[in-house]
Protein backbone atom coordinates (compact mmCIF):
# COMPACT_ATOMS: atom_id res chain seq x y z
CA UNK A 1 0.00 0.00 0.00
CA UNK A 2 1.13 3.61 -0.72
CA UNK A 3 0.59 4.61 2.85
CA UNK A 4 2.63 2.52 4.22
CA UNK A 5 5.62 2.87 1.73
CA UNK A 6 5.07 6.28 2.55
CA UNK A 7 5.08 5.77 6.56
CA UNK A 8 8.20 3.33 6.16
CA UNK A 9 6.39 0.14 6.69
CA UNK A 10 4.33 1.54 10.03
CA UNK A 11 1.20 0.31 10.75
CA UNK A 12 -1.84 2.12 9.58
CA UNK A 13 -4.13 1.06 12.31
CA UNK A 14 -1.31 1.74 14.95
CA UNK A 15 -1.15 5.36 13.90
CA UNK A 16 -4.38 6.06 13.99
CA UNK A 17 -4.82 4.92 17.39
CA UNK A 18 -2.37 7.16 18.00
CA UNK A 19 -3.94 9.71 17.06
CA UNK A 20 -7.14 8.90 18.72
CA UNK A 21 -5.01 9.09 21.51
CA UNK A 22 -3.64 11.83 21.59
CA UNK A 23 -6.44 13.79 19.84
CA UNK A 24 -5.95 16.73 17.36
CA UNK A 25 -4.97 20.51 17.07
CA UNK A 26 -7.01 23.39 16.36
CA UNK A 27 -9.00 25.92 18.26
CA UNK A 28 -11.25 24.31 20.63
CA UNK A 29 -15.32 24.73 20.33
CA UNK A 30 -16.51 28.26 20.55
CA UNK A 31 -19.77 28.99 21.85
CA UNK A 32 -22.18 32.03 21.18
CA UNK A 33 -21.25 33.58 24.34
CA UNK A 34 -18.29 34.83 22.73
CA UNK A 35 -20.08 35.82 19.60
CA UNK A 36 -17.62 33.93 17.63
CA UNK A 37 -19.02 31.35 15.22
CA UNK A 38 -17.44 27.62 15.80
CA UNK A 39 -16.05 26.81 12.54
CA UNK A 40 -16.51 22.76 11.23
CA UNK A 41 -14.79 21.05 8.11
CA UNK A 42 -17.02 18.78 6.10
CA UNK A 43 -14.81 16.54 4.09
CA UNK A 44 -16.05 14.52 1.17
CA UNK A 45 -15.70 13.20 -2.70
CA UNK A 46 -16.23 14.86 -5.78
CA UNK A 47 -19.68 14.59 -7.14
CA UNK A 48 -21.69 16.03 -10.17
CA UNK A 49 -21.87 19.70 -10.17
CA UNK A 50 -25.80 19.25 -9.55
CA UNK A 51 -25.21 17.29 -6.10
CA UNK A 52 -22.98 20.06 -5.17
CA UNK A 53 -24.72 22.92 -5.58
CA UNK A 54 -27.86 20.87 -4.18
CA UNK A 55 -25.40 20.25 -0.81
CA UNK A 56 -24.14 23.86 -0.77
CA UNK A 57 -27.83 24.94 -0.81
CA UNK A 58 -28.84 22.92 2.22
CA UNK A 59 -25.41 24.12 3.94
CA UNK A 60 -26.83 27.29 3.56
CA UNK A 61 -30.30 26.53 5.29
CA UNK A 62 -27.73 25.01 8.39
CA UNK A 63 -26.01 27.81 8.40
CA UNK A 64 -29.40 30.34 8.56
CA UNK A 65 -31.02 27.91 11.18
CA UNK A 66 -27.31 27.41 13.10
CA UNK A 67 -26.24 31.29 12.76
CA UNK A 68 -23.43 30.43 15.38
CA UNK A 69 -22.28 27.54 13.30
CA UNK A 70 -20.19 27.94 9.84
CA UNK A 71 -19.56 24.93 7.58
CA UNK A 72 -16.17 24.62 5.72
CA UNK A 73 -17.04 22.36 2.78
CA UNK A 74 -13.69 20.38 1.70
CA UNK A 75 -13.54 18.04 -1.87
CA UNK A 76 -11.43 15.30 -2.08
CA UNK A 77 -11.22 14.33 -5.72
CA UNK A 78 -9.05 11.74 -5.93
CA UNK A 79 -7.98 8.34 -3.18
CA UNK A 80 -10.24 10.24 -0.72
CA UNK A 81 -9.83 7.39 1.92
CA UNK A 82 -5.85 7.71 1.62
CA UNK A 83 -6.12 11.22 2.61
CA UNK A 84 -8.75 10.89 4.70
CA UNK A 85 -6.31 8.41 6.82
CA UNK A 86 -3.08 10.64 6.24
CA UNK A 87 -4.82 13.74 7.22
CA UNK A 88 -6.39 11.83 10.55
CA UNK A 89 -3.14 10.09 11.38
CA UNK A 90 -1.41 14.06 11.13
CA UNK A 91 -3.96 15.35 13.25
CA UNK A 92 -5.77 17.13 10.34
CA UNK A 93 -8.59 15.34 10.28
CA UNK A 94 -11.89 17.40 9.08
CA UNK A 95 -14.67 17.36 12.00
CA UNK A 96 -17.68 15.60 9.36
CA UNK A 97 -16.62 13.77 6.95
CA UNK A 98 -18.51 11.23 4.20
CA UNK A 99 -17.87 6.89 5.54
CA UNK A 100 -18.22 4.59 2.81
CA UNK A 101 -20.28 1.06 4.67
CA UNK A 102 -17.37 -0.92 2.60
CA UNK A 103 -14.38 1.16 4.79
CA UNK A 104 -16.56 1.85 7.67
CA UNK A 105 -15.44 -1.55 9.48
CA UNK A 106 -11.83 -0.98 9.38
CA UNK A 107 -11.86 2.65 10.08
CA UNK A 108 -13.97 2.18 13.06
CA UNK A 109 -11.79 -0.28 14.58
CA UNK A 110 -8.77 2.42 15.17
CA UNK A 111 -10.85 4.37 17.25
CA UNK A 112 -10.34 7.68 14.88
CA UNK A 113 -14.40 7.47 14.50
CA UNK A 114 -16.72 9.16 17.42
CA UNK A 115 -19.33 6.59 19.07
CA UNK A 116 -22.45 8.94 18.32
CA UNK A 117 -24.56 7.54 21.18
CA UNK A 118 -23.81 10.15 23.57
CA UNK A 119 -25.43 12.71 21.07
CA UNK A 120 -28.54 10.74 19.69
CA UNK A 121 -31.68 11.39 21.60
CA UNK A 122 -34.86 10.04 21.22
CA UNK A 123 -36.34 12.94 18.70
CA UNK A 124 -33.85 11.60 16.20
CA UNK A 125 -35.83 8.29 15.79
CA UNK A 126 -32.72 5.93 14.68
CA UNK A 127 -35.52 2.88 13.84
CA UNK A 128 -36.95 5.45 11.33
CA UNK A 129 -33.77 4.18 9.38
CA UNK A 130 -33.63 1.31 7.37
CA UNK A 131 -32.59 -1.36 9.40
CA UNK A 132 -29.58 -2.81 7.18
CA UNK A 133 -28.14 0.42 6.74
CA UNK A 134 -27.72 1.78 9.64
CA UNK A 135 -26.09 -1.35 10.98
CA UNK A 136 -23.54 -0.96 8.60
CA UNK A 137 -22.76 1.50 10.96
CA UNK A 138 -22.31 -0.10 13.90
CA UNK A 139 -20.25 -2.41 16.25
CA UNK A 140 -20.59 -3.70 19.45
CA UNK A 141 -23.76 -1.85 20.58
CA UNK A 142 -22.62 1.42 19.06
CA UNK A 143 -23.56 3.85 16.34
CA UNK A 144 -20.80 5.69 14.36
CA UNK A 145 -22.62 6.85 11.34
CA UNK A 146 -25.71 7.93 10.14
CA UNK A 147 -26.47 7.00 6.28
CA UNK A 148 -26.93 9.87 4.39
CA UNK A 149 -28.74 8.05 1.36
CA UNK A 150 -28.53 4.88 -0.36
CA UNK A 151 -29.40 2.35 -3.72
CA UNK A 152 -29.90 -0.70 -3.95
CA UNK A 153 -29.75 -2.60 -7.07
CA UNK A 154 -32.75 -3.26 -9.37
CA UNK A 155 -33.11 -4.99 -12.69
CA UNK A 156 -33.30 -2.58 -15.63
CA UNK A 157 -35.38 -4.24 -18.71
CA UNK A 158 -35.68 -2.81 -21.87
CA UNK A 159 -39.06 -2.69 -22.88
CA UNK A 160 -39.15 -2.79 -26.61
CA UNK A 161 -36.87 -5.40 -26.77
CA UNK A 162 -38.69 -7.54 -24.27
CA UNK A 163 -41.68 -6.77 -26.72
CA UNK A 164 -40.56 -7.44 -29.91
CA UNK A 165 -39.33 -11.22 -28.46
CA UNK A 166 -42.70 -11.32 -26.80
CA UNK A 167 -40.60 -12.13 -23.32
CA UNK A 168 -41.91 -11.55 -19.92
CA UNK A 169 -40.33 -9.84 -17.26
CA UNK A 170 -38.61 -12.41 -15.50
CA UNK A 171 -39.45 -12.91 -11.35
CA UNK A 172 -37.31 -15.98 -11.08
CA UNK A 173 -33.50 -16.80 -11.43
CA UNK A 174 -34.71 -19.19 -13.74
CA UNK A 175 -36.78 -17.19 -15.93
CA UNK A 176 -34.53 -14.58 -15.84
CA UNK A 177 -31.90 -17.15 -17.42
CA UNK A 178 -34.57 -18.54 -19.74
CA UNK A 179 -34.71 -14.97 -21.19
CA UNK A 180 -31.68 -13.46 -21.07
CA UNK A 181 -30.89 -16.47 -23.84
CA UNK A 182 -33.59 -15.57 -25.97
CA UNK A 183 -32.98 -12.23 -25.98
CA UNK A 184 -29.48 -12.89 -27.35
CA UNK A 185 -28.96 -12.94 -31.08
CA UNK A 186 -24.91 -13.99 -31.07
CA UNK A 187 -24.23 -10.25 -32.74
CA UNK A 188 -23.66 -8.21 -29.98
CA UNK A 189 -26.09 -8.38 -28.05
CA UNK A 190 -26.82 -9.79 -25.27
CA UNK A 191 -29.66 -10.71 -22.79
CA UNK A 192 -27.50 -10.05 -19.60
CA UNK A 193 -24.63 -6.93 -19.24
CA UNK A 194 -23.17 -8.42 -16.48
CA UNK A 195 -20.40 -6.90 -13.77
CA UNK A 196 -18.34 -9.69 -12.73
CA UNK A 197 -17.14 -8.36 -9.49
CA UNK A 198 -18.09 -9.45 -6.18
CA UNK A 199 -19.43 -5.67 -5.26
CA UNK A 200 -22.79 -6.43 -7.42
CA UNK A 201 -22.43 -10.67 -6.58
CA UNK A 202 -22.38 -10.86 -3.11
CA UNK A 203 -25.67 -11.52 -2.38
CA UNK A 204 -25.90 -13.87 -5.27
CA UNK A 205 -22.88 -15.59 -3.92
CA UNK A 206 -24.64 -16.33 -0.15
CA UNK A 207 -28.09 -17.05 -1.94
CA UNK A 208 -27.94 -20.84 -1.27
CA UNK A 209 -26.40 -20.80 1.76
CA UNK A 210 -22.93 -20.47 1.96
CA UNK A 211 -20.62 -17.13 3.35
CA UNK A 212 -18.40 -14.94 1.20
CA UNK A 213 -16.75 -14.28 4.75
CA UNK A 214 -16.62 -15.93 8.08
CA UNK A 215 -14.85 -14.52 11.21
CA UNK A 216 -13.13 -12.37 8.82
CA UNK A 217 -11.14 -14.44 6.78
CA UNK A 218 -12.87 -15.48 2.94
CA UNK A 219 -14.98 -18.84 2.44
CA UNK A 220 -16.17 -18.16 -0.60
CA UNK A 221 -14.41 -21.56 -2.09
CA UNK A 222 -17.79 -23.35 0.19
CA UNK A 223 -19.39 -25.39 -2.64
CA UNK A 224 -22.72 -23.78 -2.23
CA UNK A 225 -21.07 -20.43 -3.03
CA UNK A 226 -19.98 -21.91 -6.41
CA UNK A 227 -23.23 -23.45 -6.84
CA UNK A 228 -24.59 -20.18 -6.37
CA UNK A 229 -22.41 -18.35 -8.74
CA UNK A 230 -22.42 -21.19 -11.82
CA UNK A 231 -25.32 -20.03 -13.11
CA UNK A 232 -23.70 -16.55 -14.35
CA UNK A 233 -20.53 -18.02 -15.56
CA UNK A 234 -23.07 -20.55 -17.68
CA UNK A 235 -24.52 -17.45 -19.14
CA UNK A 236 -21.42 -16.39 -20.58
CA UNK A 237 -19.71 -19.64 -21.37
CA UNK A 238 -22.30 -21.92 -22.21
CA UNK A 239 -25.40 -20.19 -22.83
CA UNK A 240 -23.64 -17.07 -24.64
CA UNK A 241 -26.34 -14.95 -23.14
CA UNK A 242 -23.93 -12.20 -20.85
CA UNK A 243 -21.30 -10.19 -21.60
CA UNK A 244 -19.66 -7.93 -19.39
CA UNK A 245 -18.99 -4.25 -20.77
CA UNK A 246 -15.84 -3.92 -22.03
CA UNK A 247 -16.75 -7.29 -24.43
CA UNK A 248 -18.90 -4.79 -26.18
CA UNK A 249 -17.19 -1.45 -26.51
CA UNK A 250 -19.26 -0.26 -23.38
CA UNK A 251 -17.33 1.03 -20.27
CA UNK A 252 -19.94 -0.01 -17.81
CA UNK A 253 -23.43 -1.74 -17.47
CA UNK A 254 -25.41 1.13 -17.73
CA UNK A 255 -24.28 2.23 -21.09
CA UNK A 256 -24.08 -0.97 -22.12
CA UNK A 257 -27.83 -1.06 -21.24
CA UNK A 258 -28.53 3.03 -23.34
CA UNK A 259 -26.78 1.70 -26.39
CA UNK A 260 -29.27 -1.39 -26.84
CA UNK A 261 -26.23 -3.95 -26.05
CA UNK A 262 -28.39 -5.97 -23.12
CA UNK A 263 -31.80 -6.21 -22.37
CA UNK A 264 -31.33 -6.61 -18.30
CA UNK A 265 -28.98 -5.15 -16.51
CA UNK A 266 -28.89 -4.61 -12.55
CA UNK A 267 -28.01 -1.31 -11.33
CA UNK A 268 -28.40 1.46 -8.64
CA UNK A 269 -30.15 4.49 -8.38
CA UNK A 270 -27.56 6.57 -10.28
CA UNK A 271 -27.97 5.08 -13.15
CA UNK A 272 -31.63 6.50 -13.72
CA UNK A 273 -30.06 10.32 -14.07
CA UNK A 274 -27.32 9.25 -16.38
CA UNK A 275 -30.61 7.11 -18.67
CA UNK A 276 -32.25 10.37 -18.75
CA UNK A 277 -29.54 12.57 -19.59
CA UNK A 278 -27.40 10.06 -22.34
CA UNK A 279 -30.31 7.95 -23.38
CA UNK A 280 -33.21 10.38 -22.99
CA UNK A 281 -35.23 8.32 -26.03
CA UNK A 282 -34.84 4.56 -24.55
CA UNK A 283 -37.99 3.00 -22.53
CA UNK A 284 -36.97 1.41 -20.10
CA UNK A 285 -38.27 -0.30 -17.25
CA UNK A 286 -37.43 -1.78 -13.70
CA UNK A 287 -38.32 -4.31 -11.40
CA UNK A 288 -37.30 -6.14 -8.05
CA UNK A 289 -34.21 -8.81 -8.81
CA UNK A 290 -35.16 -12.22 -9.74
CA UNK A 291 -35.67 -14.22 -6.92
CA UNK A 292 -33.43 -17.26 -6.31
CA UNK A 293 -35.27 -20.82 -4.68
CA UNK A 294 -37.93 -18.40 -3.63
CA UNK A 295 -35.92 -15.70 -1.72
CA UNK A 296 -35.70 -12.08 -2.65
CA UNK A 297 -32.16 -10.42 -2.62
CA UNK A 298 -30.31 -7.41 -3.44
CA UNK A 299 -27.76 -4.95 -2.74
CA UNK A 300 -27.31 -1.70 -0.74
CA UNK A 301 -24.64 0.40 -0.85
CA UNK A 302 -24.46 3.60 1.58
CA UNK A 303 -21.99 6.29 3.10
CA UNK A 304 -22.66 8.22 6.32
CA UNK A 305 -22.11 11.27 7.43
CA UNK A 306 -19.33 10.70 10.71
CA UNK A 307 -17.22 12.89 13.14
CA UNK A 308 -13.59 12.55 13.68
CA UNK A 309 -13.14 11.04 17.61
CA UNK A 310 -10.11 14.08 17.61
CA UNK A 311 -12.63 17.05 16.78
CA UNK A 312 -12.94 19.59 19.30
CA UNK A 313 -16.08 20.90 18.07
CA UNK A 314 -17.78 17.56 18.50
CA UNK A 315 -21.64 19.36 19.57
CA UNK A 316 -21.22 21.70 16.41
CA UNK A 317 -20.31 18.30 14.34
CA UNK A 318 -23.72 16.76 15.96
CA UNK A 319 -25.51 19.78 15.34
CA UNK A 320 -24.37 19.53 11.65
CA UNK A 321 -24.74 15.72 11.39
CA UNK A 322 -28.28 15.61 12.60
CA UNK A 323 -29.67 18.36 10.50
CA UNK A 324 -27.97 16.40 6.90
CA UNK A 325 -29.88 13.03 8.24
CA UNK A 326 -32.92 14.30 10.06
CA UNK A 327 -36.06 14.25 8.21
CA UNK A 328 -36.18 17.96 6.92
CA UNK A 329 -32.06 17.95 5.72
CA UNK A 330 -32.37 14.77 4.30
CA UNK A 331 -36.10 15.19 2.95
CA UNK A 332 -34.16 18.66 0.75
CA UNK A 333 -31.30 15.74 -0.21
CA UNK A 334 -33.09 13.14 -1.25
CA UNK A 335 -35.49 15.48 -3.43
CA UNK A 336 -33.61 15.39 -6.75
CA UNK A 337 -33.31 11.36 -6.52
CA UNK A 338 -29.50 11.64 -6.72
CA UNK A 339 -29.88 9.48 -3.65
CA UNK A 340 -32.61 7.23 -2.31
CA UNK A 341 -33.91 8.03 1.60
CA UNK A 342 -32.33 6.12 4.34
CA UNK A 343 -35.11 7.34 6.27
CA UNK A 344 -38.35 5.40 6.16
CA UNK A 345 -40.46 7.92 7.15
CA UNK A 346 -38.78 10.14 4.56
CA UNK A 347 -39.10 7.95 1.40
CA UNK A 348 -42.87 7.67 1.98
CA UNK A 349 -43.53 10.82 1.63
CA UNK A 350 -41.14 11.69 -1.23
CA UNK A 351 -43.63 9.19 -3.01
CA UNK A 352 -40.51 7.21 -4.50
CA UNK A 353 -41.75 3.61 -2.97
CA UNK A 354 -44.78 4.48 -5.58
CA UNK A 355 -42.64 5.39 -8.41
CA UNK A 356 -42.65 3.27 -11.32
CA UNK A 357 -38.93 3.47 -12.32
CA UNK A 358 -37.29 3.95 -8.16
CA UNK A 359 -39.93 2.07 -6.89
CA UNK A 360 -38.05 -1.59 -7.30
CA UNK A 361 -35.13 -0.02 -5.78
CA UNK A 362 -36.73 1.37 -2.73
CA UNK A 363 -38.92 -1.64 -2.30
CA UNK A 364 -35.20 -3.38 -2.06
CA UNK A 365 -34.33 -1.61 1.41
CA UNK A 366 -35.49 -4.02 3.95
CA UNK A 367 -33.90 -7.01 2.55
CA UNK A 368 -30.57 -5.65 0.99
CA UNK A 369 -27.38 -7.40 1.83
CA UNK A 370 -25.13 -4.26 2.48
CA UNK A 371 -22.04 -4.04 0.94
CA UNK A 372 -20.04 -4.43 4.04
CA UNK A 373 -18.26 -6.64 6.08
CA UNK A 374 -15.44 -6.35 8.16
CA UNK A 375 -12.02 -5.41 8.24
CA UNK A 376 -10.64 -7.90 5.65
CA UNK A 377 -13.12 -7.19 3.18
CA UNK A 378 -10.93 -5.27 0.81
CA UNK A 379 -8.42 -7.66 0.88
CA UNK A 380 -11.34 -10.53 0.06
CA UNK A 381 -12.46 -8.28 -2.59
CA UNK A 382 -9.90 -7.79 -4.54
CA UNK A 383 -8.54 -11.41 -4.41
CA UNK A 384 -12.31 -12.49 -4.96
CA UNK A 385 -12.31 -10.38 -8.01
CA UNK A 386 -8.87 -11.22 -9.21
CA UNK A 387 -9.82 -14.36 -10.03
CA UNK A 388 -13.43 -14.78 -10.63
CA UNK A 389 -13.45 -12.86 -13.79
CA UNK A 390 -10.55 -15.82 -15.28
CA UNK A 391 -13.68 -18.15 -14.47
CA UNK A 392 -16.40 -15.84 -16.33
CA UNK A 393 -14.65 -15.26 -19.61
CA UNK A 394 -13.84 -19.27 -19.24
CA UNK A 395 -9.88 -19.36 -18.54
CA UNK A 396 -10.55 -21.66 -15.92
CA UNK A 397 -13.45 -23.91 -13.94
CA UNK A 398 -14.95 -21.70 -11.34
CA UNK A 399 -14.15 -23.98 -8.13
CA UNK A 400 -10.52 -23.60 -9.37
CA UNK A 401 -10.55 -19.61 -9.48
CA UNK A 402 -12.61 -19.21 -5.97
CA UNK A 403 -10.48 -22.10 -4.13
CA UNK A 404 -7.18 -20.22 -5.68
CA UNK A 405 -8.60 -16.90 -4.67
CA UNK A 406 -9.24 -17.78 -1.50
CA UNK A 407 -6.08 -19.68 -0.53
CA UNK A 408 -4.60 -16.16 -1.45
CA UNK A 409 -7.19 -13.52 0.64
CA UNK A 410 -6.11 -15.73 3.54
CA UNK A 411 -2.62 -15.42 3.06
CA UNK A 412 -2.54 -11.65 2.96
CA UNK A 413 -5.06 -11.59 6.03
CA UNK A 414 -2.84 -13.69 8.33
CA UNK A 415 0.45 -11.90 6.88
CA UNK A 416 -0.73 -8.10 7.31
Amino acid sequence: MKIRKMLAGMSMTALLLGTALTGCSGDKEKTASNGEKTEITLAGWGSSPEETKLLDEILKDFESSHPNIKVKRETIADQYMDVIKTRLIGGEGPDVFYLDAFEAPGLISTGTVQPLDEYIKEDFDLKDFEEPLIKAFQKEGKTYGVPKGYSTLAMFYNKKMLEEAGVEVPKTWEEFQAASKKLSNGKGVYGFGASPELARLYHIAQAKGGKVATDNKATFADQKVVDSLQPIVDMHNVEKSAAEPKETGATWTGEMFGQGKAAFVFEGNWAIPYLKATFPELEYGTAELPEIDGKKGTMAYTVSYVMNAASEKKEASWELISYLTGKEGMEKWTSKGFELPSRKSVAEKSGFAEDEIRGPLVAGAPYATVWADDTNLPIIFNNFNNQFISSFLGDQPLDKALKAAETQANKEIENQ
